[in-house]
């Protein structure tokens, strides 16, 4: 995909509510926390596919501080927005929209978004509150820009199932699209919290992604599946298990059987990082 030359670079909601008036044709959302890599690439490529030649595509960048909790590292992640603006640049993109914190949540703002099914479990249940900012921002994301669709990466299988319910529940014209993990050559999700890693983490890291493969592909009862890959994962040196589930694919549901799509999932700390991850579970008749 060629670089776009003329990015534009908008951090006011305003501004850009105003610019996005006068497009025409499909405009097409990646929402990101920034720190972009190989796999936010392929989100705004993707995006660029969707828009063609006469739509737009739009990156947010926004750390946002609704979704991180006490303790977590809101903080310390990181914003390399040159890198970032050059990546966008590169990728395709026409517009990037990163606005400040006070931009986006009044001193004493007192409404959010929040989803009370799929969100008690997996990521929703070892960090609460999470999930209600991360519909918080994407539902003003939504609102500010008015894409026509809307670019998600599969490695947060159950953001992406979040956000579908989101939008189908509250009427949102808005069209989200999955796109599958990126993933590094030996297997490791692409990820911003990678730059965590120590060496030795991340020598270790791909293992927690093999051993879901192993399990998901070895016929088991999703109960037998979980167990074969938790035990394979504490195995890895120095991991410490969030946890390991097996759910309906779009339900999040625990999967009582194989006889709908599942999905194996994953969260694992290694040091200071904290690595999602899951694959698919087929249907065994």
């Amino acid at each position: 995909m060629p670089a776009n030359t003329r990015l534009r670079n908008f951090t006011s909601p305003e501004r850009v509510r105003r610019w996005r008036r006068k497009l025409r044709g499909a405009v097409v959302l990646v929402p990101t926390m920034g720190a972009l890599h190989d796999g936010h690439a392929a989100l705004i490529r993707k995006a660029r596919q969707v828009a063609g030649r006469t739509g737009t595509v739009i990156v947010s960048i926004f750390v946002n501080p609704t979704q991180f909790g006490p303790g977590e590292d809101f903080a310390a992640y990181p914003r390399p927005i040159s890198r970032d603006l050059l990546l966008c640049r590169m990728s395709g993109a026409d517009a990037v929209f990163a606005p400040s914190a006070g931009g986006m949540y009044s001193s004493d703002a007192s409404v959010s978004v929040d989803e009370e099914l799929l969100s008690k479990t997996l990521c929703g249940r070892s960090r609460p509150g999470h999930f209600r900012g991360v519909c918080t921002v994407v539902a003003k994301l939504f609102l500010i820009t008015e894409p026509t669709h809307a670019v998600f990466g599969e490695k947060d299988w159950q953001q992406l199932a979040i956000i579908r319910r989101m939008v189908r529940d509250l009427n949102f014209s808005v069209r989200i699209l999955g796109h599958p993990t990126v993933r590094e050559e030996d297997g490791l999700a692409r990820s911003s919290r990678n730059a965590y890693l120590t060496a030795s983490e991340r020598e270790v890291a791909p293992l927690i992604h093999r051993a879901l493969v192993e399990a998901a592909g070895a016929g088991l009862s999703p109960v037998g599946t979980v167990r074969r890959a938790e035990s394979a994962i504490r195995r890895i040196p120095g991991a410490r298990v969030d946890y390991v589930e097996a759910v309906e694919a779009a339900s999040l549901a625990r999967l009582p059987g194989r006889k709908v799509p599942g999905r194996l999932a994953a969260a694992v700390f290694l040091g200071r990082a904290r690595l999602i991850d899951n694959v698919a579970m087929g249907v065994i008749r």
